[in-house]
C-alpha cells in the first residue's frame, strides 16, 4: 500500500459522525435512544434525537389544541432526557441534540435524517399489530436504503 493510498479518506469507514434516533415516548423507542447514546458514545458521534409531532387533521378540524399538545409531549420527552442525560453525568458522556419535525413518522425521519447529514438511524421496533401487516416505520427505511438503519425491539 503505497502512502497515498493509506491516507485517502473514504465515506463510512470512520464510523458515524451523526447517529439520529427516533423517540415518541414508547418503550421501544426509549430503549432505541439508550442503545443509539451507547452507539454515539463509543464513535465519539453526535447524538440527534428527534420526536415527530404527528399531524391530526381529524383533531383539529374538532377543535382540539394539537400543536399545543403536541409540544407538551416534546416538551416533556425533552426534560426525561435531559434527566437521563444528568444521571449518567461524568459516567457516560455523549454529546446529543433533541430536534422536532411535524408530519408523520416516517417523512419527519426521513427529512430529519436529510437535514442533519445522519450516517446511522436507529428506531425502535413498533409495537402496533397493524404494521405486521402495512409495514412499519422501521421497514419503510430500511427499504428506503439511504442510511444504515437498526432496528431495537
Amino acid at each position: 500500500m503505497t502512502d497515498q493510498q493509506a491516507h485517502r479518506f473514504e465515506r463510512g469507514t470512520d464510523g458515524p459522525k451523526v447517529v439520529l434516533v427516533g423517540l415518541d415516548g414508547s418503550d421501544t423507542s426509549l430503549r432505541a435512544v439508550a442503545y443509539a447514546a451507547g452507539l454515539a458514545r463509543r464513535q465519539h458521534a453526535l447524538l440527534a434525537i428527534v420526536y415527530v409531532q404527528p399531524l391530526l387533521a381529524a383533531g383539529a378540524a374538532l377543535g382540539v389544541p394539537v400543536a399545543g399538545t403536541t409540544e407538551e409531549i416534546a416538551d416533556h420527552l425533552v426534560a426525561e432526557i435531559r434527566e437521563a442525560a444528568e444521571q449518567v453525568k461524568g459516567i457516560f458522556e455523549v454529546r446529543w441534540e433533541f430536534h422536532t419535525f411535524r408530519g408523520d413518522p416516517y417523512n419527519g425521519l426521513v427529512a430529519a435524517a436529510e437535514q442533519l447529514k445522519a450516517d446511522a438511524v436507529v428506531v425502535g421496533a413498533s409495537q402496533q399489530a397493524g404494521h405486521r401487516i402495512v409495514g412499519s416505520v422501521a421497514l419503510r427505511l430500511v427499504k428506503a436504503g439511504r442510511w444504515p438503519v437498526t432496528v431495537v425491539p
